[in-house]
Parts: structure tokens; sequence; C-alpha cells
């Protein structure tokens, strides 16, 4: 008769192409129940977004073919998003698993674009998404989204989102009475928004948050990277050098701060002729490999050029929405699938991380305990010592008093 121990053996054998870790030590099979030859568990995925969720699951199911014991087997699967920073360093946004801050060395690149068509690729496959539009000078979320006229309440003094497409929205321009109002602020009140916006929202439970950066490495990427733990940073380029060559500079800034990077994205790598379907690279090739190779960071992918993803960003509509066949659509939703694996690779490693400090704390108490126990052992060896002089100091001084009288 087959048992639990052999099912979770087999199990092992499945490994996660991107943890590189088998699903039973991640702990990824849960409710296992196995009665007279009748298997059941759930398998539960570190995120919705799972580039390989297919790979895997056949995987498990060619595992557990190879017992022939069994007689029926039925097999859950769901996701549950990894916390890819530490919480318990950040209680203020403690119900948000990961910050992906999004940027880009110069502007033009097609970032905020990026950004609102990924957090909404993240969405489709069921995770809870926030977006934080932190470009303060120069807002465009909004107006992606068709949320012209969208505003924020604030509620036992917490900031509300607005909310769009299954996305809980943030953004400046909500608060601006006029669409050619301008922030004129300086950086130390422009950083302070950022914080507002960041630890002053309700954002309820999310999975992911996207926070689309202004381009470059002023006071709001910083104030991002030093105020409170992210996952990592995105870096949006487009293949041209002038593109490339400008990013590796927020990628070397992160890089001193010791934030992660998550990978890279190239958006308007190349067009689709509509008469040939062949790739033309019109703004030449390879940029976003360059700093790929020179950071050793992940290739994430590569948007293509289109006249829809632009057409919905000035009309409201994202392509994400109006078109989720196109080959655009699906260039984010691969990328976005990208990025949620490194979420959860720096996840692993961060839990990993966590569990090394723990045990070295506890290496370090059992270490001082011990030494505790062994001062006590000579305090008390030499208490001992102390009495046993007393007593042969008590036993001399009484010896001529004895005789003294005889």
């Amino acid at each position: 008769m087959v048992g639990i121990d052999q099912v979770l053996e087999k199990l092992s054998t499945v490994i996660d192409p991107d943890l590189k870790k088998d699903i039973v030590s991640m702990g990824m099979i849960k409710d296992l129940e196995l009665n007279d030859g009748n298997l059941k568990f759930t398998l539960e995925l570190t995120t919705p977004a799972c580039p390989f969720n297919v790979e895997i699951e056949e995987d498990v199911r060619k595992a557990i073919d190879e017992i022939s014991e069994l007689k029926n087997f039925d097999m859950k699967v769901t996701a549950k998003v990894m916390e890819g920073r530490s919480l318990e360093a950040d209680t203020a946004m403690a119900t948000v698993k990961n910050i992906i801050g999004v940027a880009s060395g110069k502007g033009g690149v097609g970032k905020s674009t990026v950004s609102l068509n990924l957090a909404l690729a993240l969405s489709q496959t069921g995770a809870k998404v926030g977006l934080l539009d932190a470009d303060i000078y120069g807002p465009s979320i909004p107006l992606m989204l068709g949320m012209k006229k969208a505003f924020m309440q604030v509620e036992e003094n917490k900031l509300q989102p607005a909310e769009s497409n299954g996305l809980k929205v943030v953004s400046f321009g909500f608060f601006a009475q006029d669409s050619h109002q301008a922030a004129i602020y300086r950086g130390p009140i422009i950083s302070g928004i950022l914080k507002q916006f960041l630890v002053d929202t309700d954002w309820g439970d999310l999975d992911y948050l996207i926070v689309d950066l202004p381009p470059g490495t002023g006071d709001i990427p910083l104030t991002l990277a030093q105020t409170i733990p992210i996952t990592g940073i995105l870096v949006v380029t487009t293949p041209q050098d002038v593109a490339s060559n400008v990013a590796v500079k927020a990628v070397g800034m992160f890089d001193k701060l010791n934030v992660p990077l998550i990978g890279v994205v190239e958006n308007m790598s190349y067009f689709i002729c509509t008469k040939c379907d062949e790739k033309h690279y019109l703004f030449g090739q390879g940029g976003a490999m360059k700093i790929s190779e020179q950071f050793n960071m992940p290739f994430l992918g590569e948007i293509p050029l289109h006249s829809g993803i632009m057409a919905g960003s000035d009309s409201g509509k994202p392509i994400m929405i109006t078109d989720p066949d196109s080959p655009s659509a699906n260039a984010f939703r691969k990328s976005a699938k990208n990025i949620a694996a490194q979420c959860s690779i720096l996840a692993a490693k961060l839990q990993e991380e966590m569990k090394s400090e723990t045990s070295e704390k506890e290496s370090e108490t059992s270490e001082k305990e011990s030494e505790t126990s062994e001062k006590e052992s000579e305090t008390s060896e030499k208490e001992s010592e102390t009495s046993e002089k007393e007593s042969e100091t008590s036993e001399k001084e009484q010896a001529p008093e004895a005789s003294t009288s005889n």
C-alpha cells in the first residue's frame, strides 16, 4: 500500500525552474490527503503569474502517474504570492507583499506606458495590484487610464486609492484642478508627497505595487530607495545607445544603494510589418541586452512598437484592455510573468537570509547562555574555594585556642 512518504518522495523530484528547488521543500504542496489509494492535495504556486505554471503542473502529474498503487488523483492548483521584502521592517505598508519601482535613465522611453500595461497584465492573472504614479511633476497615469475626473477621498486619515480595471491607483494628477496646472515644488516637498502616497494610503492587501518613477536619478527615486524596503527595481529602456547609455546611470545608483535589480525591459524593440510580418528594428538592436550583460541582471522582455499602444495611452484605453490578444499585449503579458518570477526568486532569497539570520541569532544566544553558565559555574567554584579557605582559617584559629586552654 502506498504511503504519504512515498508520495512526497515522488513530488520532491519536481523542480521549480525559477527557484531551482523542489516543490516539497518550498512548501508548495498543501492539504495532502491519502485514503485507501485516493490522493488529494493542493499545488500552491508562488505567484498566479508564474511563467512555468503549466510545466510544473504537468511534471507533478507525471510524477504521480509513476505511483501505480494509486486509484484516484485530484489536484487543485492555486497561487499565493511570496513576500519579496521585509514586512517586519515596514509596519506602515505591511499589507503590500512586493513593491516594484519602474525606472529609466531618461524620459521618452515609454516607462509609464510599460508600468501601466505590466500592472494590468499582472492583475489579469488574478494578482492584487496597485499602481502609484510617482512622477509628481508629470503625472500621466490618469490620462492613460481615462481617469481625468477621478479623485481620491480621505477616510480615517488615510488616502483611498481610485480604482480602474482592477487596479488601485494613486496619482498626484488626481489633485490638480486643471490639466495644465504644474507642480511647482522643491525636492524636499516632493519627497514628502511621495512618502505620504506610500505610507498614508490605504492600499489594502496587495500582491504587487508598481511604482512609476520619474526618469533619472533625482529625489523621488532616491526617496523610494531609502524610505521603505522594496522588492527591487525594473529598468525600462529602448534599443538606442542614447537611451541605454543613460539607463546605466539609474542602474548604477540603485546598485550603489544596495537595492535589488529585478531586470530590464526593452520598449519599442521592433516594428512588425502588417504586410510581411517581418520584424524591423527601427531604433537599432541590443540596448537592453547590453545593460543586462553589463550588470548581470535578467533581460525580462521586449515590447514591440505598435500604434495601438500609443493610441490606447492617449485615449485612456490601454492595449491590455482593448486588444488583449495582440502581439503587444502578449509581449507585456510575457514580461509581467518574468517579472513575477524574479520577485519570487528574490522572495525565496530573502527567506533564506532571514532564516540564516535567525539561526545565527539563536546560535549567538546559545553561546551567550553557555558562557553565562560557565561563568556561573566558575563563580560557584570560586565561592566554594573561598568557603573552604574560610573553613580552614576558622579551624586554624580554633586550634591555638584549644592549645591555650589545655
